[in-house]
């Protein structure tokens, strides 16, 4: 199952005298991830590499920013792999210490920066989310919002014209067994109409 995270998380590794500043991120998408980049760049102006890798939106990015090529951001993107993330951005800040550290040492330093902040980083299950559009009568609209609530649903906008329009999202693993209690409950009074799919949320 992927995961996101739930709020962002920091490691900084000191290795021959240079610094690695590493944080893992929740992100939606590469614009947002580059906005983040360049407030490091602003955050940190005499640092020698912002390096970062991403997987958001069924897209990944490993930029290395300098350092030899395949040292710094396919590593980093290779971690977010390994732990089945989706929507986190890695970046890593590194002040150069004037000791060269390597092909070998930049692996494992800019793994090991991005795999410490995971370390205390709280991962959260995505759940595929299922959007759903039904109409009824008043007299259930009671029964439907308590089924929806034992099956974990959000509930969104609500109308009350001649029938109830409910719209709600449920977890994609619940919806067929979610439907067929509606339909019974409603003893076929519950009109099922087209609502978008929902996307994939934390």
């Amino acid at each position: 199952m992927l995961h996101t995270l739930a709020a962002a998380a920091h490691s900084e590794l000191s290795i021959k005298k240079s610094r690695f500043i590493g944080c893992v991120q929740p992100v939606a998408d590469r614009a947002t991830a580059q906005k983040v980049v360049a407030g490091l760049w602003a955050e940190h102006p005499t640092a020698t590499h912002v390096c970062w890798a991403l997987m958001a939106g069924g897209h990944s990015a490993a930029v290395d920013d300098g350092e030899p090529s395949g040292t710094a951001g396919r590593p980093m993107l290779d971690v977010l792999r390994h732990h089945d993330l989706e929507g986190v951005l890695a970046t890593v800040v590194r002040y150069y210490g004037g000791v060269n550290l390597g092909a070998g040492g930049l692996v494992r330093a800019y793994t090991d920066a991005v795999a410490q902040a995971l370390l205390k980083a709280d991962k959260v299950p995505i759940v595929k989310q299922h959007a759903l559009l039904c109409a009824l009568p008043y007299p259930l609209e009671g029964r439907v919002r308590r089924e929806l609530e034992a099956a974990g649903a959000v509930l969104g906008p609500v109308q009350h014209n001649v029938r109830v329009t409910m719209a709600f999202t449920v977890p994609a693993d619940a919806v067929s067994g979610l439907m067929t209690r509606l339909n019974e409950a409603g003893g076929g009074q519950l009109e099922w109409l087209d609502a978008p799919d929902a996307a994939a949320t934390a």
